[in-house]
């Protein structure tokens, strides 16, 4: 699909939901399938949180001042938000509905917190939690960022714990043991929900297939 309500199953776009705790290598597989999978929409969330070296503003997040945060929240313009590490972050909703709208599938990298509000807010939405093998694997990748400090860390892996205990509430788990074999489940995961019949238009001329 190239962009746009496919022609034939007039399919409606699909919200992918991934969720992970810090240093589970969400972020990095989230690009991967999106390179993968050029049609894919991506939603830029919101974050009252101050850049890390290398992200750019409407590309990796879009930074704003708390204020300016919480004067969406009061506009009602977004389609979840939440608190983590004491920073905000949200998802605006108009994006979401022009990109479904227009057929589009869109990825969305968010936290356990965000994910329960889009579940409610779009029930269809597929839903994958990511995992490191272990919790120390999951340390040893925090503490090899070198972007927070150790007591930033230790916030992070009790937040970790919290987060992980959600992943019965997601439709699909994923161990990130290996960067490519995560990337391949990821996007074969997206492959196979665009091919669910649920998800496709109840009529087919085209194909003469019976109703």
């Amino acid at each position: 699909m190239s962009g746009g309500v496919d022609p034939v199953t007039r399919r409606r776009g699909t919200l992918v939901v991934v969720s992970a705790p810090s240093g589970a290598g969400k972020t990095t597989l989230c690009t991967e399938v999106r390179s993968m999978l050029p049609d894919l929409a991506y939603s830029v969330s919101y974050t009252t949180r101050a850049p890390r070296p290398g992200e750019e503003e409407g590309k990796d997040f879009h930074f704003v001042s708390a204020t300016a945060f919480k004067g969406m929240v009061e506009r009602n313009e977004f389609a979840e938000w939440a608190i983590v590490h004491d920073n905000y972050y949200g998802t605006a909703a108009r994006p979401l509905e022009e990109a479904l709208g227009a057929g589009l599938d869109i990825l969305l990298d968010i936290d356990t917190q965000g994910a329960r509000q889009l579940r409610t807010r779009y029930p269809e939405a597929i839903s994958v939690f990511i995992v490191a093998p272990s919790l120390a694997l999951l340390e040893q990748r925090l503490r090899e960022r070198k972007s927070d400090a150790p007591q930033e860390i230790a916030l992070r892996m009790a937040r970790a714990r919290e987060e992980i205990a959600a992943w019965r509430e997601y439709n699909y788990l994923i161990i990130n043991r290996d960067l490519k074999e995560a990337v391949d489940q990821l996007a074969s995961i997206i492959q196979a929900e665009r091919c669910r019949t649920s998800r496709l238009a109840l009529k087919l001329p085209d194909l003469a297939l019976p109703e």
